[in-house]
């Protein structure tokens, strides 16, 4: 049986008061890509928005904040803290934004690294869209996860 269905095939939120709550951690990153124009304005901070990546950790960490708002089966979460990263790849005129979540919780906070990445990526294009309408957001993946009962995944 699927867990976020009832017996009556009703979609539900899965009970998780039984569980024991433990240290759990989520990374997630995301690329988005932009002509070259667009990735000088952002690295040079001459965008006409305002400062892009730093604007774009602000969104990342909302994003992360607000899941449970977004995504209907998530529980709400006291999150511990939210960490975030932005790496040039120059030679491909992209940034790669990295989003790690940590709870001590009875959920894991994959969803929320996801969401924080795609709304930090998101963020970016809002801000640069004036320059280079034909960004791509691509690669949004789960780099690692620990804690919970299925343990520890990193992506190879």
């Amino acid at each position: 049986m699927l867990t976020h269905l009832d017996e009556k095939n009703r979609p539900k939120m899965v009970d998780v008061s039984p569980k024991e709550p433990t240290l759990r951690i989520a990374k997630a990153s995301g690329v988005i890509k932009m002509s070259k124009e667009a990735f000088d304005a952002v690295k040079e901070n001459t965008g006409k928005k305002g400062p892009v990546l730093q604007t774009a950790v602000i969104a990342a960490i909302m994003g992360a904040k607000k899941t449970s708002e977004l995504i209907p089966m998530c529980h709400p979460l006291l999150i511990s803290g939210i960490d975030c990263d932005i790496e040039e790849l120059g030679d491909i005129n992209a940034f790669k934004l990295y989003v790690s979540v940590k709870i001590n919780g009875k959920t894991g906070v994959e969803m929320e690294a996801l969401t924080g990445v795609s709304i930090g990526l998101l963020a970016i294009y809002d801000m640069i869209k004036a320059i280079d309408k034909t960004m791509q957001i691509t690669d949004i993946v789960l780099e690692s996860k620990s804690g919970g009962k299925s343990g520890e995944y990193m992506r190879h």
